[in-house]
């Protein structure tokens, strides 16, 4: 997986979306892709059949093309420039189809303005910062794109689920919750958030799971299968 030298790089957070994709997925939407870690993860998992790669900076889209076929999705995966934030018929232009797409993806930037170290290269700064609400504007996207009773999941800092709950309930139901925590006993300091596209079922909130074991770095065995591409979160 090619990654860019300095800035942003897809990490943990990438491998953990994209294994959290339900399977059978036929059409599958990644926002703000990235290196398009997420996508190809689903993809290689075969939790996907297809996927669009949606886009914004120009270096990272480049990369996403170059995994694409450098890992052999070519006649699988499509990788577009689309600013997510925009409006409809800019998004649409860009080849955002609304009512698409079985399941939209996303790992959104975490730090609204103001929060957080702003980082030096624009970049990554742009991978980890966004203007206050736009994270609505993230969430609207992926209304739009869902297909009726189709699934948006967004993987998110803990600290942030207040926010990312308010711009879910105005789009999905059945919203479900997964916490992840560090260590056993920790709180938790990750969410993974789905919901149904037109889906009137109340929340469900699920027990946290844990990445690593209480005595050492490395990964409790669920999330090492994972990350060796041995199994999927199945949630």
């Amino acid at each position: 997986m090619s990654q860019p030298r300095n800035g942003f790089r897809a990490g943990l957070d990438s491998v953990l979306l994209g294994a959290s994709v339900p399977e059978g997925t036929k059409n599958l939407l990644d926002l703000g892709a990235g290196i398009g870690a997420a996508a190809l993860v689903a993809l290689a998992l075969g939790r996907a059949e297809r996927a669009t790669l949606a886009e914004r900076d120009a270096d990272a889209l480049a990369l996403a093309r170059d995994n694409i076929a450098g890992n052999g999705f070519a006649d699988r995966a499509l990788a577009i420039e689309a600013d997510v934030t925009a409006k409809a018929d800019l998004r649409r232009a860009a080849g955002l189809d609304d009512n698409e797409h079985d399941v939209v993806i996303a790992n959104p930037p975490f730090f609204a303005a103001g929060r957080g170290t702003l980082a030096p290269k624009a970049d990554r700064a742009g991978a980890r910062h966004m203007a206050v609400g736009d994270l609505d504007l993230w969430l609207r996207c992926a209304a739009s794109s869902a297909r009726a009773g189709g699934k948006a999941i967004v993987i998110y800092p803990a600290e942030g689920l207040a926010e990312l709950l308010a711009a879910f309930a105005k789009r999905f139901g059945a919203v479900t919750i997964m916490p992840l925590a560090p260590r056993p006993g920790a709180a938790a300091t990750r969410v993974l958030v789905r919901g149904v596209k037109g889906s009137r079922a109340p929340l469900t909130l699920l027990a946290t799971r844990v990445l690593h074991g209480a005595e050492d770095n490395g990964f409790a065995p669920e999330f090492d299968a994972i990350l060796r591409g041995k199994a999927a979160l199945d949630w």
